[in-house]
């Protein structure tokens, strides 16, 4: 079986042990969390449309990770099939499939077909668990073809339903999740990230970016093959594109600080990765920053320290560490590093030259003099970003941020689930913020916060029933702005101005300072509506 990143595979151990503890029995009850959604394949008879079957894992795997499982990425699938001989198109029988499953530790597979008549898609999907060796009935949805990403959100909900009965967010919140486009640009970037030649890739990930200019998916996929050809300033224009509040942001700064260091803009380089360092120090990125802090003459000596520590298998962070000691001066510490780089790995040739080098030198002596034109380390760059380590460390902080959550009392759980939904919805991801929100109700049913939140959540995907529903909850449960100004907002669709206005009223009473409630105020005085 495909083996983790090595520092995770400790995390991995330790959840299963917390959570095995910890966990409710009805999370427990959903079986693993880790799922391998396949292409679906094309009943409709026009090879056209084949793209559409590939369309599927991209999306599937997007609101499945929302919905908190763990996606395997169409590289690692490709990984699998390549290990087990089998071309990247390959249409895997049932017994391939498992085979493929277990290649990659997974324990569900999402296999499906679907059909396209007079502009109408229908979509059939069904689930193999790999545990049970058991295959539900079809599930079934569709919707006309320009709605395609709606067909597939359902689906996807529904999917998650089977995988875990308990699963409480909203179909209509997977609905209205963030992503759609055209389906013209839908389409480029499926084909684009999916063609076997580099030209044909970048023609049609361009296309995608030119009909939608911020479609973060297609910006990342572009910079990435613009890195690929080493057209290094395309990339990093590209790459830079994409917000630093987009989940993409992650990886789309990993590749823009490679494209700068590359163009030997160390500064832009380490500004990049110094912003995935802040937010997920895995030890590669940690160790680009501080080769980034190297070329520009400063002492990256303490956050190779960090790589090296977080994985100390790795022969590379040790030679980095021990040139970056010598340039301090410390012989002695760099020769240790020297060695314990060579003793993972005997036939490096540089390490061995490194650690021969300070053998010979003085105490005290710095790398600075001691290069010769024979002699001249650097430390070296790591540029295998691996997305599955990402999200594997991603989504085991969650794991365990699930298992420390379970052993606070019920309101202090709530109390967190609720700054998490806030934190979700600020960024438009409404499946996560709604299911932080509904776990804090769990926790405590009488939780404010926690129902005007999913208010805000019913209102943003066409809900306004159970938007007011919600924010009826909150206010009876204590007066609060948010619920108020979701009201609000819900009067002035309606065209109920002077209900409106008692909203905005009630809201800046308990919120002078409020920006909404004050734009409000200025939209219903625009309309000839005072605001008490």
């Amino acid at each position: 079986m495909r083996s983790l990143s090595k520092p995770f595979a400790l995390i991995l151990a330790l959840t299963a042990i917390f959570a095995s503890i910890t966990t409710p029995a009805h999370a427990q009850e959903a079986g693993g969390r880790v799922v391998l959604v396949l292409p679906f394949d094309n009943r409709s008879g026009n090879p056209s449309l084949n793209w559409i079957g590939d369309s599927f894992p991209d999306t599937l795997d997007k609101r499945l990770n929302s919905a908190g499982f763990l996606t395997i990425s169409r590289d690692d699938r490709a990984y699998a099939l390549d290990h087990l001989g089998l071309p990247p198109g390959f249409k895997p029988s049932r017994a391939t499939t498992i085979k493929i499953a277990q290649q990659l530790d997974a324990n569900y597979v999402i296999v499906g077909t679907y059909n396209v008549v007079k502009d109408t898609i229908s979509i059939q999907a069904r689930v193999l668990s790999i545990d049970a060796l058991t295959l539900t009935a079809p599930i079934e949805d569709g919707s006309p073809l320009n709605r395609l990403f709606d067909a597939e959100n359902a689906i996807a909900w529904k999917i998650a339903r089977s995988l875990d009965p308990h699963f409480n967010v909203a179909e209509s919140t997977f609905v209205t999740a963030p992503g759609a486009v055209p389906l013209p640009a839908f389409e480029n970037y499926i084909r684009g990230t999916n063609a076997a030649a580099s030209d044909e890739r970048i023609k049609r990930l361009q296309a995608a970016v030119t009909i939608v200019p911020d479609y973060t998916a297609a910006l990342l996929a572009l910079g990435k093959e613009q890195y690929a050809t080493r057209d290094f300033a395309s990339a990093a224009t590209t790459l830079a594109k994409v917000p630093a509040g987009d989940r993409l942001a992650l990886e789309a700064n990993f590749y823009l600080g490679l494209a700068r260091f590359n163009s030997a803009n160390y500064a832009g380089a380490e500004q990049a990765f110094s912003f995935i360092a802040a937010r997920l120090p895995l030890p590669e990125v940690v160790n680009d920053q501080a080769v980034s802090l190297s070329r520009q003459g400063k002492d990256g000596a303490g956050l190779f320290q960090r790589a090296s520590t977080a994985d100390p298998s790795d022969e590379d962070y040790h030679y980095n560490l021990a040139i970056a000691l010598f340039r301090r001066g410390d012989t002695a510490a760099a020769l240790k590093e020297a060695d314990a780089a060579l003793k993972l790995k005997s036939n490096d040739n540089e390490a061995g030259s490194l650690r021969a080098h300070l053998s010979i030198v003085s105490p005290g002596t710095k790398l600075t003099d001691s290069v010769t034109n024979s002699f001249s380390p650097v430390e070296r760059v790591r540029r295998n970003y691996s997305e599955a380590s990402f999200r594997q460390a991603a989504f085991q902080l969650d794991q365990m941020r699930a298992v420390r959550m379970a052993t606070l009392p019920p309101p202090q759980q709530a109390t967190e689930y609720t700054k998490l939904g806030k934190d979700y919805l600020s960024q438009g991801l409404l499946p996560e913020a709604e299911g932080e929100f509904q776990s804090a109700l769990t926790a405590d049913p009488n939780n404010a916060a926690a129902h005007a939140g999913l208010a805000q959540v019913r209102e943003s995907s066409g809900d306004p029933t159970e938007a007011r529903d919600e924010a009826h909850k909150s206010l009876k449960i204590q007066p609060n702005a948010t619920a108020y100004l979701v009201l609000a907002r819900l009067d002035l669709a309606d065209k109920l101005l002077a209900a409106c206005a008692d909203d905005v009223s009630r809201a800046l009473s308990l919120e002078p300072s409020n920006t909404a409630a004050q734009a409000l105020r200025q939209n219903l005085q625009q309309r000839g509506q005072s605001v008490p």
